[in-house]
């Protein structure tokens, strides 16, 4: 939250070339307790003050010999880096307000000066500009924490895999269109799929002797994106002996619940493993 002493540390920049204009807003501004303020009767180094001060707020005089308000408005827009600028525009043509408005002011007064009404425009600006300064800060702060956040989930990520892979005899990886994007070990026999791109020529029949209910089973669990732990189910071999596997999947979904994918690994269970 902003707080009053917020607003009243702002830095403020008074452009007009009268000096008793000058004069009588930095008086205004000081009486309210405002401290840090800045003040300029030559248009032509305002955008070079800005740019190594970093206003919160310009009080800007739109009729000037030589560089008027508008030019001034435009040569900040032209330097670029803060994308939200408080400018208060100062005019006695009523004329001049829309245009000024349209030209990135964010509010205005008209001459002779209401001094109540100067100094709640001026509060009310400076109080939205330090809300958004917040906004700002706060959004940057996130931005790095979820960068942050990412590396730590992709390092993890890669450690997981790498364990996995190192402690089981296939691991296999899909996207959300079903599709094999890393393969290690026999899982494409084990599940009796071929897939284009992961291996050269067309694809071979599958393999008889596997359990069709038991396989069957596991592929549904699959489409249907449900987890399963331990799923067993084998094949018999042309010598008459049987060939076990275990087999472990999870579907993987982004923070926004949208399905990404599916991941699964296994192990061949030793004929003399009692399960």
């Amino acid at each position: 939250m902003v707080t009053e002493q917020d607003i009243l540390n702002a830095h403020i920049l008074i452009v007009d070339d009268q000096q008793a204009n000058v004069s009588l807003l930095e008086a205004m501004l000081q009486a309210a307790g405002y401290s840090r303020i800045t003040t300029t009767q030559q248009p032509e180094t305002v955008c070079a003050l800005h740019r190594k001060h970093g206003f919160d707020l310009i009080l800007l005089d739109l009729q000037m010999p030589g560089m008027d308000g508008f030019q001034v408005m435009e040569g900040l827009k032209a330097s670029g880096g803060d994308d939200y600028l408080s400018v208060l525009v100062i005019t006695a043509q009523p004329g001049h307000k829309l245009r000024a408005l349209q030209a990135g002011a964010k509010d205005f007064v008209s001459k002779p000066f209401d001094m109540v009404e100067v100094r709640t425009r001026i509060r009310n600006l400076l109080e939205v500009r330090l809300l958004y300064r917040q906004l700002a800060q706060t959004n940057r702060a996130l931005e790095l924490e979820v960068l942050e956040r990412t590396a730590e989930l992709r390092e993890s990520e890669a450690r997981y895999r790498g364990l996995t892979e190192l402690a089981t005899d296939w691991y296999w990886e899909q996207d959300s269109a079903g599709h094999f994007t890393k393969v290690s070990g026999p899982v494409l026999e084990m599940l009796g799929i071929r897939v284009a791109g992961l291996a050269d020529g067309p694809p071979d029949p599958p393999e008889a002797g596997w359990n069709e209910a038991e396989r069957s089973a596991l592929q549904a669990r699959i489409a249907s994106r449900s987890p399963f732990l331990d799923f067993v189910f084998g094949r018999q071999l042309p010598d008459g002996s049987q060939q076990r596997f275990r087999v472990s999947g999870t579907p993987m979904f982004d923070s926004q619940c949208n399905f990404l994918g599916y991941r699964g690994y296994g192990v061949a269970i030793r004929p003399d493993r009692v399960d």
